[in-house]
């Protein structure tokens, strides 16, 4: 089963735990954002310590086919977002309770 966490799940969860207004936790959460993805254009990489790193990878183009009807079109080369666990993440996710 999958559950999705939202913005507005976050948002709540600040609101909820820290007591700020739900104007300021949601510009904290937008903040924090906007804070990945730009540090991430500039940096290329990000590590956050016991949660594991952000990385850029640049994917080179390609052709591609559409399966439905056999098309060929060259896929552009793009920049996609990579994430690595960190060991302690990884170890918090494993423990049996």
């Amino acid at each position: 089963m999958r559950i999705n966490l939202t913005k507005k799940d976050l948002v709540n969860l600040v609101y909820m735990q820290l007591g700020f207004s739900k104007q300021i936790s949601e510009n904290l959460i937008d903040e924090f954002f906007t804070l990945i993805v730009s540090s991430l254009k500039s940096e290329k990489k990000i590590k956050i310590s016991k949660f594991g790193t952000f990385s850029i990878r640049v994917k080179k183009s390609r052709i591609g086919r559409n399966p439905k009807t056999k098309e060929i079109k060259n896929i552009s080369e793009r920049n996609v977002v990579l994430f690595k666990p960190s060991k302690e993440f990884k170890n918090l996710i494993n423990i049996k309770e």
